[in-house]
């Protein structure tokens, strides 16, 4: 099995220091309902104990939703669903932009908050003395509009606040959510920093397959190397070859086409997951070593 060595984040840039003052920068908002659908329905199915978990630290562990846009309607719909497997769990919307923060409010609850803030997430002091955590993030269509440099600090922001085994999504959608890529990163048991478990590929059926398509959508820290001599660029090349390979599928469906080009990648040695729980909903999931 080829092992995939994807390239990382740049160095931490000196002069990044610790604030109160919200770290980073406005993004576009240009959110919609149901765009980040898939997303949840992911996570749903890639750690639903963590969601579940009532116990210890994570009893009041918030999921939050870094740079919901002009709206918070993709913060509520995380909600809605993840309470289907935990009716408890604490939602916290984050966002650079006072007036959308302001906007928000009136959707607050019992537990659902929205605050401004950046990667220095805005967590407060419980009234039992103890400061509130995070058992998972997602930043989506947040990182693609930074330098590459100013990945690595963002990320070593986020786990400062991150619970032990919680979990960071960050990548990239169309304004659909149709297509996405996202990293799939756990926090360390003994340090505050992440560990890369997964690329995810999702592919929502709506176009054409392609996987050429994915390029345009890689997060951040993947886009400008997609070259030769990279992992990145040999995985869509491979990817390419192997949905040629397998085009006659293409009668039964896109999807179908999807599904055995996939086992197809993982014929030539590709980390692919090959489960159908995976890739009949369109996702085509990477298993990364430690050391990536």
């Amino acid at each position: 099995m080829k092992r995939l060595l994807l390239a990382g984040p740049a160095p931490v840039r000196r002069g990044w220091l610790r604030t109160r003052r919200p770290q980073g920068q406005p993004t576009r908002g240009k959110t919609a309902a149901n765009r980040l659908r898939r997303v949840d329905v992911f996570v749903l199915l890639y750690d639903t104990p963590l969601l579940r978990c009532r116990s210890g630290a994570f009893a009041e562990a918030w999921f939050a939703d870094l740079g919901y846009g002009a709206t918070p309607v993709t913060t509520l719909e995380s909600a809605a669903r993840f309470r289907r497997v935990n009716p408890d769990l604490p939602v916290l919307g984050v966002e650079i932009d006072p007036v959308r923060v302001a906007n928000a409010q009136p959707f607050c609850d019992a537990l659902t908050d929205f605050r401004l803030g950046g990667f220095n997430l805005p967590l407060r002091r419980r009234q039992d003395g103890e400061n509130e955590t995070v058992r998972a993030i997602r930043a989506f269509n947040v990182l693609r509009q930074y330098d590459e440099e100013a990945v690595a600090p963002a990320y070593a922001e986020l786990a400062q606040h991150a619970l032990p085994g919680a979990l960071l999504v960050e990548g990239t959608s169309t304004p659909a959510g149709d297509l996405w890529v996202a990293n799939v990163l756990r926090r360390a048991a003994h340090t505050p920093a992440w560990r890369s478990e997964a690329l995810v590929f999702c592919y929502g059926g709506r176009t054409p397959f392609d996987p050429g398509d994915f390029q345009a959508v890689l997060p951040k820290n993947l886009i400008h190397h997609v070259e030769p001599g990279t992992s990145i660029w040999a995985l869509l090349e491979a990817w390419k070859a192997a949905a040629q390979r397998t085009r006659a599928a293409r009668i039964w469906g896109d999807r179908h086409w999807f599904m055995l080009a996939a086992r197809t990648l993982r014929a030539a040695g590709w980390p692919v997951d090959p489960r159908s729980r995976w890739l009949r909903r369109g996702f085509l999931v990477l298993h990364l070593s430690d050391s990536t």
